[in-house]
């Protein structure tokens, strides 16, 4: 099967939906398929409002269904509903081409964060963009249940994965640091919560891994904490190894691939009762959940590293893969929603 994937996030973004589809892609070319990517770097970009690192790709009208036709896939992946999202979307509409779509970010809850914009507005648009398909891919059932609430009518399960070899546990550690070090990996915005984690009076040392447009404003207001800055591939999982515990504050991501990266690395989790963690974690003892995240930390430290790693292995990128193929070819074989044509 011939599958592109449509999706506004891509290098040099450093994110969980990046990943995602980096190593899906992969797994689901190993198992003989083909695919390609539409990403923003193939167009002429500008800064995202707010989050000058997110570059936002300006498609002139019919260039992304030029495109579309030129690859002639048997199925397109819609991952994101930005503007090649967008333009994907209505290229397909207007030519009756299958597609599916997957809900990977809280887009009402992070705009919101930053404009006074109602989440019932960007619900309403989201709804209409993802029900124009013939299925919309989450990773967790709580998120299923929510959206299903919402009136997403085609929502479909979707897992994550971890790279358990990379992501292991290692006698050495690298981070020389007063102990127990919590550890926290991530985009360095608002929306991450990241305070929640930093305000905690904890012991030993907390360790924040990313970047984004909140790092200064963080390092400034907590001289005590330790930020490294955005690191990746074995410097990343050796860090992740090296701590004790790994601190999950946020409350509006829709799964959280770094869980199941500690996990796998040995390290317990420590987190808020919500989507993502909840699904992961809830009734293992790889971690503590707790509406008071102190609580959950210091719980965290008592569990065993184990116990982590045996959670972790439950979850591969080899099953995330077969799964999206499924619903590719079960999309594929299924009646096209019935949506009036749009202008391209």
């Amino acid at each position: 099967m011939r599958i592109l994937i449509v999706t506004d996030a891509w290098h040099p973004q450093v994110n969980g939906v990046v990943r995602t589809l980096e190593r899906v892609a992969d797994e689901v070319r190993a198992m003989g398929h083909d695919v390609l990517f539409l990403t923003p770097d193939m167009f002429r970009t500008i800064p995202m409002p707010t989050y000058p690192e997110i570059r936002l790709a300006m498609t002139p009208p019919g260039a992304v269904a030029v495109r579309i036709k030129k690859f002639a896939p048997d199925h397109l992946h819609i991952a994101t509903e930005g503007p090649l999202g967008q333009a994907a979307r209505r290229a397909c509409l207007n030519r009756r081409w299958s597609f599916t779509t997957s809900y990977h970010t809280r887009f009402p809850e992070y705009l919101r964060a930053r404009l006074p914009v109602p989440e019932s507005w960007s619900y309403a648009f989201l709804r209409r963009f993802h029900n124009a398909g013939r299925g919309t891919l989450v990773a967790t059932r709580s998120l299923a249940r929510e959206l299903e609430g919402r009136g997403f009518n085609k929502v479909r399960l979707w897992t994550r994965g971890v790279d358990s070899e990379m992501f292991r546990p290692r006698e050495k550690r690298v981070l020389d640091l007063p102990g127990p070090i919590f550890l926290s990996v991530g985009r360095v915005a608002v929306e991450k919560n990241l305070e929640a984690f930093l305000s905690l009076d904890l012991p030993g040392t907390k360790v924040v891994v990313g970047e984004g447009p909140a790092l200064d404003m963080l390092k400034t207001r907590y001289p005590a904490a330790v930020f490294l800055g955005k690191k990746t591939g074995e410097e990343l999982a050796e860090i992740f190894s090296s701590a004790d515990v790994f601190v999950f504050p946020s409350l509006t991501d829709t799964f959280g691939i770094v869980i199941l990266e500690a996990l796998a690395s040995g390290v317990p989790v420590a987190a808020y009762p919500v989507t993502g963690p909840i699904d992961v974690l809830h009734g293992t003892k790889a971690g503590a959940l707790d509406h008071d995240l102190r609580v959950a930390a210091l719980a965290a430290l008592e569990l065993k590293r184990e116990d982590a790693r045996a959670l972790a292995l439950e979850h591969s990128w080899q099953e995330c893969a077969r799964i999206f193929i499924r619903e590719m070819e079960m999309a594929k074989e299924g009646p096209q929603a019935e949506t009036a044509p749009q202008t391209a």
